[in-house]
C-alpha cells in the first residue's frame, strides 16, 4: 500500500515538474512579443497609415496603464483599449456587446478585423483594426494625425506624447529601444548620492526633484535615453537647460549645463550615449548668471501618466544604468 502512495506521489511530482517546465518553455521571450507587436503594426499599417503611428498610440496606451490604478493593464499582445461607449455605442444597453449588427446599430465604433463577424474588444485583430480605421479617417499627413489623435484623446499634451514616440519609431525603425546610457563619461571623475527630496531655498522653499551628479566644469553630458529633444535654453532655476522625451512618457532633465553640444537642437531625435551638452555651474539667477553653486549635472525624471506629470527620483535608475556601462567596458 505504501509502495502505491509513493509510487503516485511520484508520478504526480513528475507531470506537475515536466507541466510547469512545458509552461515556462512556452512562455515567449521579450524579442518574441516585440516580433509580435510589430507584426500586427505592419498588418493594420497601409501607405497612407504608417506602422510607427499604431506603434506609438499602442505603447502611449501601454505606458498608461503601467502607472494608472483606474486603467487595467489589457491582457493580449497590443495594449490598445477602447471605452464601453466609443466601442459598443452610447445608447447601447449591452456594453460587452460583439454582435456587429447591435454594435452598428447603436452607432459603436468596433470593428471585426479577423473577420469572424464578431466585434470583441479581447482580440488584438478586432482592436487594432478599429484604431486603424480611425486614424484612417482624417488622411494622411502628419497634421491629420495629430486631429485623429486629439478627437479620440482630447488632450494635447497625450497628443505630443505620442506623436514623440511615432517619430522615434520612425527614426530608428524598431520598437526594440530600451537600452539606456549614464549621463557622465565614466571616465571621468565624478560623484553622486540620493539627493530627492532635499530641501532647496533659492527662489523659495521647495523639494529637490532629482540627482546631483558632481563633476568638473566641462565633462560630457550624454542622453541617458532614445528620445526627442523638447526643449532648449535658459531657465532662472536650472540655467542653460535640455528636456528629452522618451518612449515611456518620460521627460528627462538636465540642467546647470556650461553650454550645449552645437550639433543638438529642439525637435532632434536622439540615441542613449549621445553629448547633448557640458557640466556647469549656471542658474539661480537671471541669464547667464554662473558659478553660485560647484559644477554639476542636475538630472530629473518626469512622468506623464496621460492627466498630469509628477516627477520621480532617478537615483535607482541612474545607479543601475552606470552598473550596466562599467559591465559592459569589462566585456
Amino acid at each position: 500500500m505504501w509502495r502505491l502512495i509513493t509510487l503516485m506521489s511520484s508520478l504526480c511530482a513528475f507531470f506537475f515538474l515536466n507541466s510547469s517546465v512545458a509552461m515556462a518553455a512556452e512562455e515567449p521571450t521579450r524579442e518574441q512579443i516585440l516580433e509580435m507587436r510589430m507584426d500586427y503594426y505592419i498588418k493594420y499599417s497601409s501607405l497612407t497609415l504608417p506602422w510607427y503611428y499604431l506603434a506609438a498610440v499602442d505603447q502611449y496606451e501601454r505606458n498608461i496603464q503601467q502607472v494608472r490604478n483606474d486603467i487595467p493593464e489589457r491582457d493580449g499582445i497590443v495594449a490598445i483599449q477602447f471605452s464601453d461607449n466609443y466601442w459598443t455605442g452610447i445608447l447601447n444597453p449591452q456594453k460587452d456587446d460583439i454582435d456587429m449588427t447591435s454594435i452598428v446599430l447603436f452607432e459603436g465604433n468596433g470593428a471585426d478585423g479577423n473577420k469572424d463577424g464578431y466585434a470583441d474588444r479581447k482580440n488584438d485583430d478586432d482592436v487594432m483594426y478599429t484604431m486603424s480605421e480611425h486614424l484612417s479617417e482624417y488622411g494622411p499627413s502628419e497634421k491629420d494625425f495629430k486631429r485623429a489623435l486629439k478627437d479620440y484623446y482630447h488632450k494635447d499634451e497625450t497628443v505630443r506624447q505620442i506623436l514623440t514616440i511615432a517619430k522615434i519609431y520612425e527614426e530608428f525603425e524598431t520598437i526594440n529601444l530600451d537600452k539606456n546610457a549614464f549621463p557622465l563619461a565614466l571616465q571621468y571623475n565624478y560623484s553622486y548620492r540620493s539627493t530627492w527630496g532635499d530641501r532647496r531655498g533659492w527662489g523659495g522653499r521647495r523639494m529637490h526633484e532629482g540627482t546631483d551628479l558632481f563633476a568638473s566644469h566641462g565633462v560630457p553630458v550624454k542622453s541617458t535615453t532614445y528620445g526627442m529633444v523638447e526643449t532648449m535654453g535658459w531657465n532662472d532655476y536650472g540655467g542653460w537647460r535640455i528636456g528629452i522625451r522618451d518612449m515611456h512618457n518620460n521627460y528627462h532633465y538636465y540642467a546647470h549645463l556650461a553650454n550645449y553640444n552645437k550639433g543638438i537642437k529642439e525637435g532632434d531625435i536622439l540615441e542613449p550615449g549621445t553629448i547633448i551638452g557640458y557640466v556647469g555651474s549656471t542658474g539661480y539667477g537671471k541669464k547667464w548668471t554662473s558659478g553660485k553653486f560647484p559644477p554639476h549635472l542636475h538630472y530629473g525624471i518626469y512622468k506623464f501618466n496621460g492627466r498630469i506629470e509628477w516627477a520621480y527620483d532617478p537615483f535607482p535608475s541612474l545607479k543601475r544604468w552606470e552598473q550596466e556601462e562599467r559591465k559592459a567596458k569589462k566585456r
